[in-house]
């Protein structure tokens, strides 16, 4: 089983960069998408999307051309649950999770705290919220596979620069702290848990050549609950996809 994160920053951008000839590529059973700033009304391509053997299920947040998820899949899911019963998330299009037989599949877009103190509050109030879901999901989704944009690097290894970046939004000590106890509280990083190589990134800058430079940023991730962690196959960030300033990240569970 295949599955795909990607932050497209823009969905409608994307497919004006051949997002759909990649996508026909890379053969993913699902797609995790984050930040697809449209509804599925202003995408006419969804009839390509079917044509390939894609369900697509969508949560835009309810402003216009901002946030919002999507979960594109092969497989019929059991149930799709919208959002996480937060109207403050809810509104921005945050969450989205597929139900199958084996194992539950969440695309998740976490806020970003860049643009000041106001939204890295609310970006704290979410790691919060999100612990607390999860702690609550795992008892009942017990194989969860939770997809997104973090917005956090885990670690020094996860950023090209870490000490000119230690007081940054998105490498806060105390956003690392909640990454580090995200992970304990039943999850494996599936990328780092078989690429413990440094210098690999899934954001860059759009500035100074950072992406030509790979001074970037590790914070999308595929994070496997640990009843599924037999189960990982393969893992693989695709720097070479270039629909987006982030780049996707793939999963490969052998089930």
């Amino acid at each position: 089983m295949k599955i795909v994160t990607y932050n497209v920053n823009g969905l409608r951008a994307a497919l004006k960069k051949d997002w759909l000839g990649w996508l026909k590529a890379v053969n993913a059973d699902v797609i995790c998408l984050q930040e697809i700033k449209a509804t599925p009304d202003q995408i006419p391509e969804v009839v390509l999307l079917e044509e390939m053997g894609y369900e697509h299920y969508w949560y835009p947040a309810q402003k216009k051309g901002y946030s919002g998820v999507a979960l594109f899949t092969k497989m019929t899911p059991k149930h799709m649950e919208y959002g996480c019963g937060h109207e403050d998330y809810d509104f921005e299009g945050r969450i989205i999770r597929a139900d199958f037989d084996q194992l539950s599949v969440m695309s998740t877009y976490f806020p970003s705290g860049t643009t000041g103190y106001v939204r890295q509050d609310f970006k704290y109030r979410f790691l919060k919220d999100f612990q607390l879901y999860s702690d609550k999901l795992l008892v009942e989704k017990p194989n969860l596979v939770v997809c997104g944009d973090y917005n956090i690097c885990h670690r020094a290894i996860d950023i090209h620069n870490p000490k000119s970046n230690a007081n940054s939004s998105g490498f806060l000590p105390e956003e690392r702290e909640w990454m580090e106890n995200f992970i304990n509280s039943g999850y494996i990083d599936s990328f780092r848990h078989l690429n413990p190589d440094p210098h690999q990134y899934t954001w860059w800058s759009y500035r100074a050549g950072a992406r030509a430079k790979n001074l970037g940023w590790r914070i999308d991730y595929n994070m496997v609950s640990k009843p599924l962690a037999d189960h990982i196959k393969s893992s693989s960030i695709l720097p070479d996809a270039v629909h987006s300033d982030h780049c996707p990240v793939v999963l490969e569970l052998a089930l």
